[in-house]
């Protein structure tokens, strides 16, 4: 049974750590077209990075290193899914399916940005608060606060993104199975899963084995909703 793995933040993690990632992201979105469905997601999540950068330089959450340790942590693990894709490597079950559909052109935008957060949220950030806790010594519940300022964040762009992405009035009868799809995966739903994931695997750190099978459990599971949300229309 496959161990649950820990990211380490880099020595002199700080404010600029943020925008170091963000421009990892930008550099790999100039590669993509732009109707590539990992472009899609990566320019949503290149707009949360960015305004969680902004924040924490305004003081907008309660502890600036937490946020950022999150933060990073948190991008991190995306970026590294990027990375083993490019590098010939099965990435995380959360992120199959994105990497295997995101070119079909049945799939709409909207399904691409949800099957990104879908991953990102319902995997990664739960894995994150852990990675978190190890590198500030910590519990979860120190860094709660910053767990919500992130999410507060995530939840007001997928608003925007609803609204920028979903079709048009005109489409609407067409697009019916769609809407009544992405109406039944909620980012708040999925937020509350990885905080009590997070919760659960930090009891479970001194027993790697059972915290590394239930971390396979959620990253399959996280990745079949994944599949579901990108189903094809045409």
């Amino acid at each position: 049974m496959a161990q649950m793995e820990h990211f380490a933040v880099r020595p002199g993690c700080g404010p600029a750590a943020v925008d170091s990632v963000a421009a990892r992201m930008s550099a790999y979105g100039s590669a993509w077209p732009a109707a590539d469905g990992l472009a899609v997601f990566n320019r949503v999540y290149l707009k949360v990075t960015e305004e969680i950068g902004r924040r924490i330089d305004g003081g907008g959450f309660p502890d600036p290193r937490a946020a950022t340790t999150l933060s990073v942590l948190f991008a991190e693990r995306y970026l590294f899914a990027v990375g083993a894709t490019a590098d010939g490597v099965r990435p995380p079950a959360c992120w199959r399916p994105l990497f295997q559909y995101r070119r079909h052109p049945g799939v709409r935008p909207l399904q691409f940005a949800l099957a990104g957060i879908n991953a990102h949220i319902g995997h990664d950030l739960a894995l994150a608060v852990v990675d978190t806790c190890h590198a500030l010594g910590c519990e979860p519940v120190d860094v709660e606060g910053e767990f919500e300022g992130v999410g507060d964040i995530l939840e007001l762009l997928e608003e925007r993104i609803r609204e920028d992405l979903m079709p048009g009035p005109d489409l609407l009868q067409i697009a019916d199975p769609l809407t009544h799809l992405v109406g039944s995966w909620s980012l708040e739903r999925a937020r509350e899963g990885a905080w009590s994931a997070a919760r659960l695997l930090w009891r479970l750190r001194d027993l790697p084995e059972l915290a590394g099978e239930f971390t396979e459990r959620l990253d399959a599971g996280v990745g079949l909703v994944g599949r579901c949300l990108l189903t094809p229309w045409r």
